[in-house]
């Protein structure tokens, strides 16, 4: 028999799905896959409204057992912190390089089925809709900023080219062209004029929000300590500290550059970094030519990992050790992971997106995303939450996500792997620290440019202020990307507020948990049994989390 908590965890999912299309298609909730959701003031009002009654309903119940406590704590955390989004306003004026309903428009076609008639005749429903679903967002971006919500500057005008590089010129397909080429010949009478109709509906956006929201926002990137304060509690499930964890960025990112350095010098004695970097990029052997090869090299990592942990580190469930790795089909998407659906029908996937013109990879800077993405980071932590139906309600297991979870255990993921002697290769560990030293910059960076802190001297930093040249600069400095992928990190984390630090961070909460309990319980401390009670909760806020690991 189900709890009142169960059978309110059950319906809200079924009501955010009728509510958020994307969310549905996601998850894998059948029956709005033609749909889009809206983004109008009045789609805004309904989500918060929807948001507030659940909340209300699911402090109102009272638990069965600890278990219903816990969930019913991340419940009460999660709904709490997207409210709050939607009551400040902020919600409504989402746009920006990286993260956005403008994003959710192209990707979301990614995770649609295109096996059948049937499948492509529901994407030409939805590509027929979405022009009045563009313009509904208009609407609501339009009356945002007209109550003093907008996006800077940079981040309108990144966004209306992210929207005419989708849309595509007469010489240069855009996405929607491109993907329905692939489509029944008996539908392409209609799947045609629904590719032009989105194809004219993104170049409208571009040319709309330049002309409406251009001159309204503000050329300052940083959005202040109130902004901040609330996207990083909706981030990390937390009330952080932000100068205690400026302060701890700029020394972890310290210890992390010092190790990096040391085993550099394994690999290019005298040359530094740089040095050792090319030398690994000049090592065939760590070479991937080609999208195919990548395909592959990505799959096999994947699955290696699989037979290697299950078993010795994890006990993983079967539908769980079946994952897909992809490309994604246009550039500038990043790397990213998608979970399962309910029945796993759809598995676990992990997106790898190349830049224009890039079809060669180098493993030694790939092999530990491989297992931030895959096993034993997000695949197996969202994987296992979804098969978890015995022990997590529905909300659970499809719908509970906190940023600083996800990302604290796959970042967590890596270090362990190279703990478990899975990095013990000179260049793939190299690739782990540099990993490392991005999230730990990051930190560092997001904090300081959006709150506007003082720099400390004797970090190698030219200036005693943040602004754009110095940021840029810093991420120079410390991270090993082409200029131009550099140049996009910065514009993600200009334009997403509170959410690049939520890496570290949240491998901060489970390194601290985990040393606790190794503390608490000495010799007849079990990492295995750990790992299993820690993936056992299921997501959680970092506050939360931290009160449940205590418990371990």
């Amino acid at each position: 028999m189900t709890t009142d908590l169960e059978q309110l965890a059950d319906r809200f999912v079924d009501e955010y799905a009728a509510a958020v299309p994307t969310v549905a298609t996601y998850i894998g909730v059948r029956g709005h896959d033609h749909r889009w959701p809206d983004h109008s003031p009045a789609g805004h009002a309904a989500v918060a409204d929807l948001l507030r009654r659940t909340a209300a309903a699911v402090e109102a119940v009272q638990p069965v057992d600890h278990r219903e406590e816990v969930a019913r704590a991340a419940m009460v955390e999660r709904l709490s912190a997207e409210l709050a989004r939607y009551e400040s306003g902020w919600a409504g004026s989402d746009l920006n390089s990286i993260e956005c309903p403008l994003q959710k428009f192209r990707e979301t076609f990614d995770g649609m089925a295109v096996d059948t008639v049937e499948d492509w005749t529901t994407i030409a429903a939805r590509l027929e809709a979405l022009p009045a679903a563009v313009d509904a967002y208009l609407t609501g971006l339009d009356a945002a900023a007209d109550a003093g919500k907008v996006s800077a500057a940079r981040q309108v005008r990144l966004a209306a080219a992210v929207a005419r590089r989708w849309a595509g010129t007469p010489h240069v397909p855009g996405f929607f062209t491109t993907f329905v080429a692939a489509a029944p010949a008996e539908l392409a009478d209609r799947l045609r004029p629904a590719a032009d109709g989105a194809h004219d509906a993104f170049l409208h956006f571009a040319d709309h929000v330049e002309r409406s929201l251009l001159p309204r926002a503000p050329e300052a990137d940083g959005v202040g300590r109130d902004r901040y304060a609330l996207e990083s509690r909706f981030f990390t499930g937390a009330d952080l500290d932000l100068e205690e964890t400026y302060a701890w960025g700029w020394a972890e990112l310290a210890r992390v550059v010092a190790e990096k350095a040391a085993v550099a010098e394994t690999i290019a004695p005298g040359q530094g970094v740089a040095g050792a970097m090319a030398v690994l990029d000049a090592d065939p052997a760590r070479q991937v030519r080609g999208r195919d090869a990548l395909q592959r090299w990505l799959q096999d990592t994947a699955d290696r990992a699989v037979a290697a942990l299950d078993g010795v580190h994890f006990d993983i469930p079967a539908p769980v050790r079946r994952i897909e790795g992809r490309l994604t089909p246009t550039s500038g998407a990043g790397v990213y992971y998608s979970g399962p659906t309910e029945d796993f029908s759809r598995p676990g996937r992990m997106w790898w997106s190349l830049p224009d013109g890039v079809d060669d990879m180098t493993t030694w800077r790939e092999t530990t995303t491989v297992f931030h993405e895959g096993v034993p980071g997000h695949h197996l932590q969202i994987g296992t939450t979804v098969h978890n139906a015995a022990t997590l309600n529905r909300w659970q297991r499809l719908l509970d996500d906190c940023s600083a979870h996800a990302e604290g255990w796959a970042l967590y993921s890596e270090r362990l792997m190279g703990e478990l002697g899975f990095l013990d290769d000179a260049g793939d560990r190299l690739g782990m620290l540099d990993a490392q030293e991005l999230r730990a910059a990051r930190v560092v960076l997001d904090i300081g440019v959006h709150l506007d802190l003082p720099i400390p001297p004797g970090h190698g930093v030219d200036a005693d202020r943040w602004s754009y040249d110095v940021a840029l600069q810093f991420l120079r400095d410390h991270v090993s990307m082409e200029d131009r992928m550099l140049v996009d990190e910065l514009h993600r984390y200009l334009g997403w507020p509170g959410q690049a630090p939520v890496y570290k961070v949240g491998e901060r909460v489970f390194l601290a948990g985990r040393e606790a309990a190794r503390a608490r319980h000495g010799d007849a401390f079990d990492l295995k049994a750990w790992h299993r009670a820690v993936l056992d909760l299921g997501p959680l806020g970092l506050g939360p989390l931290a009160e449940e690991l205590d418990r371990l």
